[in-house]
């Protein structure tokens, strides 16, 4: 993946049932510039000898919850939800929905907007799929998260870092959260690049344990049954989420950029919902060996 700064975002649209999503912006002595809503079933609790950061993280989360559930008439930003697909009294038992908290990391945001193709930008497809990833796993009865909602980075809300690397600062902020909820399970969504566009198809990189494995096998079987290929998960050693998140972790590199192939499926509304669909197989299959 390369960074680049760019100003410019394609739309990204989600046709069906129309869902209204907004940003609260909620300003504190920390600087804290917007907190996104949330509503969840499941309630944290903060002891009163935690650091601030963690106070301030708790607040984010429940803020994130509400607003990708809730309408609110000023500053709207709407997109469309996919078919409910309602799971079976039995399936949810065997999945433990209400005690695993799945967290959905879309890639980059911001002035971070990942690898490119011509005006096509990274962070902009990986929200695109997230969204959709967030209201399947949603829709079947999953205590699911998601990190950002809209075209922003993370390091944007840290205030607690001191560091003057933004990159270092978005990458704490998303591993600070993770460890916050606790997530059970943290997917991480991007878009691959290389200088031959012959080169395609998706690639999950994993940690090197069980259950990390396990989860990057599932979520490739299912992505390669959509592109047709027979690619292999690979281990990310270098990947600093993959090395720092506690939680079953996993890098799902949902295709190359550069590959006219999978740019028409990356790019495309129909083609991010069956990735997003390929990806919440994959995590709900892994939830069922374990």
């Amino acid at each position: 993946m390369r960074t680049l700064i760019h100003s410019s975002r394609n739309n990204c649209a989600i046709h069906k049932k129309t869902v209204t999503v907004s940003a609260r912006n909620i300003r504190t002595k920390y600087g804290v510039k917007r907190i996104f809503s949330y509503i969840s079933s499941k309630k944290t609790s903060v002891s009163a000898g935690r650091p601030l950061r963690r106070l301030w993280l708790l607040l984010s989360v429940s803020g994130l919850l509400l607003s990708l559930l809730t309408s609110t008439a000023a500053g709207a930003q709407t997109y469309t939800e996919p078919p409910q697909h309602s799971a079976k009294p039995d399936r949810q038992r065997m999945l433990g929905h209400d005690q695993r908290i799945i967290l959905i990391d879309a890639g980059h945001g911001g002035i971070d907007g990942g690898t490119s193709h011509g005006s096509i930008l990274e962070k902009d497809i990986t929200l695109a799929i997230s969204r959709r990833l967030f209201l399947l796993l949603r829709s079947d009865g999953f205590d699911a998260i998601l990190n950002r909602t809209g075209d922003y980075a993370p390091s944007d809300d840290n205030r607690w870092l001191q560091s003057r690397s933004r990159h270092l600062r978005d990458l704490a902020q998303r591993k600070e959260l993770a460890e916050t909820l606790p997530a059970n399970v943290v997917v991480s969504i991007h878009v691959n690049w290389a200088r031959s566009p012959a080169k395609h198809g998706p690639i999950i990189l994993y940690r090197q344990e069980g259950r990390s494995y396990l989860l990057a096998r599932s979520i490739q079987d299912q992505l390669n049954q959509l592109y047709g290929v027979q690619s292999d998960s690979v281990p990310g050693k270098p990947f600093y989420l993959l090395n720092k998140i506690t939680a079953t972790t996993v890098i799902v590199e949902a295709g190359f950029i550069s590959s006219p192939t999978d740019r028409e499926k990356l790019c495309s509304p129909k083609g991010q919902e069956e990735i997003a669909e390929a990806i919440a197989g994959g995590i709900a299959a892994y939830l069922m060996e374990v």
